[in-house]
């Protein structure tokens, strides 16, 4: 099997955990869980794939490369900011400090919308 559709696989996997993730998000332990597995598994991911494709080396050529593949990594490196930004404002919440909530809500949509994304536009930049 190619490397890719492992890739793609896993994205998927990746994505169908994170759906899962905001399904179950009223079980904060349960969310908690599911969604540190979720945003970690995707960082190894993008490990992997930098590491069988030197995708850092190729992503640096921005004005020689596709625009598909330019608008890839533009989301992808967006999702995984955002991803930061998540595990901030939910540590936030796990201490007690529910005034963060709306940030929260606003930057798990926007990550699950940019996942969302990266996922689509993987099919166009390979």
């Amino acid at each position: 099997m190619d490397t890719a559709v492992i890739f793609q696989i896993q994205s998927f996997l990746i994505m169908a955990l994170i759906y899962f993730g905001v399904y179950v998000r009223k079980n904060r332990s349960l969310h908690v869980k599911i969604m540190g597995s979720a945003i970690t598994w995707d960082i190894i991911l993008i490990l992997q794939i930098e590491l069988s494709r030197s995708a850092i080396m190729k992503a640096s050529k921005a004005m020689t490369n596709a625009m598909w593949l330019n608008i890839h990594v533009s989301i992808a490196v967006a999702t995984v900011l955002l991803y930061f930004a998540l595990i901030y404002t939910g540590r936030k919440m796990l201490n007690n400090e529910h005034s963060i909530r709306p940030k929260h809500k606003i930057l798990g949509f926007s990550a699950l919308v940019f996942r969302t994304l990266t996922f689509a536009t993987s099919f166009l930049a390979v």
